[in-house]
């Protein structure tokens, strides 16, 4: 009943943002013709303006959120794979409201067989690696993939999800609570009223799932093959501990339930964590090691101390100590102490196979020196050891310039089974080298080209959203997007060859899909996340600066966004009102198209008249419609019968020629310069001087006829190439289709010796224009875009879309999507 409850709350919160666009803009509806204003205000679209966030895209004068402290001790049981804990949790509410009962999150609840997530799986015969099951129908076999069962085994055999053995409060009272789903109430014994704080505990456990089976954001991994009796595990543990779901000025509760793809909502918090693990594991974590007396050798708090101003990566434990530490395995535990101040996420890592390398990176500000570190087993071999650590000062130093400093003491890139996640001050990343026949490791280019693009995407998101706090369960591209835009920036800088996936080019297949969805979706029902949350928004920001704002526009307002909401919780009206108040640039033509509608941009050049000015001159007008008309083509018959020999009548017989038979119906008459004189006479002074200044230039005027097919209003950016051989550029703004979106003609004005000869529309492919077929005046022969952009890079092993590969957060529990 309260699965079932909160499964229709979820819904209803989908369907209002799925429709809340469409209802509103109902209110303003043209009844004559079919006009469709684009360049309407979104103003009944966006929240009203409030004394928390204002209209100018900043938090209010009563801007407030909510402030969660942990303190946690944890053990892991590697023989059990098993995660048993206690943690502290003081609970500060800074809101207006009184609050009876706390929400929590349990997303370890999610792997339980009866989990929401669980029970909507739906079956569409994924999969082509696994047996034929016959229907009993008799119908068609379809194939159920073998990472089905794996999954389907793995959970028959474990116990999943939270054990929570007991909930009390800071007198050791028991408190009252209510598992739903994914999410428990815990009921305060004393309503607590705004400006206070609460304290309680909760003892709990959960038995680790393994991440290749279940496909979860976190788990084990584990190496049959190692020297070690029964191998070894690498454990990357996130939503590990029972946390507090966020209370929001804009939602009040965010208890949306965790079904795997809609990430996750969190408030800012100090965190003071002990880890108990097998005494020879190495520790990866966020925040600060606290006891490295306790769980450092004396030579490996020396190599942390070299790193810290080294001009390369220093080891701080070594592939040769790493190997020889994975052999062996022992009974006792050491406890490692973090802290973490003004966090929003707590995640860590431990292996015994796991080398460890650092480097310093000084930055200016609060935190002048930042430890980029990296941590892998052999298996990362020298591909990590090249590019790891490197990709994330590198990311560092991008970002920085972009938004703000990084704001915390350690960056880490952990490998294990996880493919790609962040979290604050750590990140999960999965590629790796492959082992030879003679022993050896080696990696290929993609590989290479994939560690770097997903630490740099990764280690990215420790300013969206781990600092810049957005809502990740409910809008995805407002991380996902923003980053893969700042990674795409980051990684052109890298290696522009590198296919980043933020190109216009990248989305034009996905953005006339009949599959595509508006941006501002659910993230749990978006049917296409990767190029949904990821690829398209980060297009529209990639166009946004380089062909909309231009740099110094955007650049400016990015950084604003970034820093009004440092530690805070934005909303995409947040953003979108910043980018225009500090730009000063009314975009939202821009965001309504791009964020709220699934219309595409294919703009087609249709027709380019020739007009030429008419003088009014006999001498000058009628001389050129002579011209024209010898310019024709010669009839057919008139050219045979000239190739026969045969004379015309008055040519054989001169004596009946006339007068018009030398002259024509072009030739000027006195009757037709009196004429032009009067005309002359009766203009103004001012008039006259300008009709004879623009009969003395003879300037070439051009109508271009444009359509709009696609429906998302762009600027219609023009090259135009003349008989000289010259080409000149024309930006013609979107506002061009304010008037009539369908269609609109422009007027161009050339110079005499300026003939133009083509027109191309989007020459270098800009604005993501899906059909360029249509884009250039005349006609041309032209192979497909997309097809010829798949053969230019069909040499370099990598997919199409490189975001596809590195941010494995696309992968859902319930189906293997197609994203290209």
């Amino acid at each position: 009943m309260s699965i079932r409850k909160n499964r229709l709350l979820w819904l209803a919160s989908v369907l209002t943002v799925l429709v809340q666009a469409p209802t509103v803009s109902a209110a303003i509806k043209q009844t004559k013709g079919d006009f469709e204003d684009k360049f309407r205000q979104l103003d009944e679209v966006l929240p009203t303006p409030n004394v928390y966030r204002n209209a100018a895209g900043e938090a209010g004068h009563e801007y407030w959120q909510q402030q969660v402290d942990y303190v946690i001790n944890a053990k892991l049981d590697e023989e059990k794979r098993r995660i048993d804990a206690e943690e502290s949790i003081t609970y500060h509410n800074n809101s207006p409201d009184t609050l009876k009962y706390l929400w929590i999150q349990l997303d370890q609840n999610k792997f339980r067989d009866d989990s929401m997530s669980a029970l909507t799986t739906t079956f569409g015969g994924i999969g082509n690696r696994g047996p034929a099951t016959q229907a009993a129908n008799g119908s068609s076999p379809a194939k159920l993939s073998m990472g089905a069962l794996r999954r389907q085994q793995f959970v028959d055999d474990h116990e999943l999800g939270y054990q929570i053995n007991a909930i009390e409060d800071s007198r050791g009272n028991d408190l009252h609570y209510v598992v739903v789903g994914t999410l428990m109430r815990v009921d305060l014994n004393t309503p607590l009223k705004p400006g206070a704080k609460t304290k309680f505990s909760i003892n709990y456990g959960f038995n680790i799932v393994e991440e290749d089976a279940v496909s979860a954001r976190s788990g084990y991994e584990h190496f049959p093959d190692d020297e070690r009796e029964g191998g070894n595990d690498i454990f990357l543990l996130a939503q590990w501990f029972p946390r507090l779901a966020a209370y929001t000025d804009y939602e009040a509760w965010t208890n949306k339930e965790f079904i795997g793809r809609g990430e996750f909502t969190l408030e800012f918090g100090n965190y003071d964590v002990n880890l108990t693990v097998p005494a020879d594991h190495i520790v990866s974590s966020t925040g600060v090691l606290q006891n490295p007396s306790d769980v450092l050798t004396s030579t490996q708090r020396k190599r942390l101390k070299e790193a810290k101003d080294a001009d390369r990566t220093v080891f701080i434990v070594t592939p040769e100590e790493a190997l020889e530490n994975e052999k062996a395995g022992t009974s006792k535990t050491k406890t490692w102490h973090f802290k973490a101040d003004n966090v929003r996420d707590f995640a860590w890592a431990s292996s015994r196979k796991f080398m460890w390398d650092a480097r310093g990176y000084e930055q200016d500000g609060d935190v002048d020196h930042v430890m980029a570190m990296s941590f892998y087993p052999k298996e990362g071999g020298d591909l990590w050891k090249k590019y790891s650590t490197e990709a994330i000062i590198h990311t560092l130093d991008v970002y920085n310039r972009f938004t703000f400093n990084y704001p915390y003491p350690v960056a880490q890139s952990v490998n294990g089974p996880v493919g790609g996640m962040e979290y604050p001050m750590i990140t999960f990343n999965g590629p790796r080298t492959e082992l030879q026949d003679d022993g050896s490791r080696t990696y290929s280019l993609s590989e290479k080209r994939f560690l770097i693009g997903v630490v740099i995407h990764e280690i990215g998101h420790t300013y969206f959203p781990m600092v810049v706090n957005s809502d990740e369960r409910q809008w995805t591209w407002m991380d996902e997007g923003l980053n893969s835009f700042l990674d795409g920036v980051a990684g052109r800088e890298w290696d522009p060859n590198i296919p980043w996936g933020v190109e216009p080019r990248d989305v034009t297949g996905y953005m006339k899909s009949s599959s595509q969805v508006p941006i501002m979706t659910q993230s749990d029902s978006v049917l296409h996340l990767g190029p949904n949350a990821y690829t398209k928004p980060a297009v529209a920001l990639n166009i946004l600066r380089e062909t909309i704002l231009g740099r110094e526009l955007f650049d400016f307002a990015f950084k604003e966004y970034a820093q009004r909401w440092m530690f805070k919780r934005p909303t995409p009206a947040d953003f979108f009102r910043t980018m225009e108040e500090a730009s000063g640039v009314d975009l939202d033509w821009f965001w309504r198209g791009w964020f709220y509608t699934t219309d595409h941009v294919d703009i087609s050049i249709d027709r380019v008249y020739k007009l030429r000015l008419d003088t009014k001159d006999p001498d000058i007008d009628l001389n050129r419609q002579r011209e024209a008309e010898q310019d024709k083509p010669l009839s057919l018959t008139v050219e045979r019968n000239e190739q026969e020999g045969r004379k015309l009548w008055v040519d054989r017989f001169e004596d009946i020629a006339d007068f018009y038979d030398e002259n024509d119906q072009y030739t000027a008459t006195n009757k037709d310069r009196n004429k032009y004189r009067e005309f002359l006479n009766k203009l103004e002074p001012w008039e006259r001087a300008t009709f004879e200044r623009a009969v003395k230039e003879d300037k070439n005027y051009y109508v271009m006829d444009f359509s709009n097919l696609g429906g998302l209003v762009m600027p219609i950016i023009l090259e135009m190439e003349f008989a000289d051989g010259s080409k000149e550029m024309m930006r013609i703004p979107a506002e061009i289709w304010r008037r009539t979106p369908k269609a609109v003609s422009k007027l161009v004005v050339t110079d005499k010796d300026k003939e133009l000869v083509s027109v191309t529309v989007d020459p270098r492919w800009e604005t993501a224009d899906v059909d360029v077929e249509n884009n250039y005046y005349p006609r041309r022969i032209i192979p497909s875009r997309i097809e010829a952009y798949k053969a230019k890079k069909s040499t370099s092993r990598v997919s199409m879309d490189l975001m596809q590969d590195v941010k494995t957060e696309l992968k859902t529990d319930d189906e293997d999507e197609d994203d290209n």
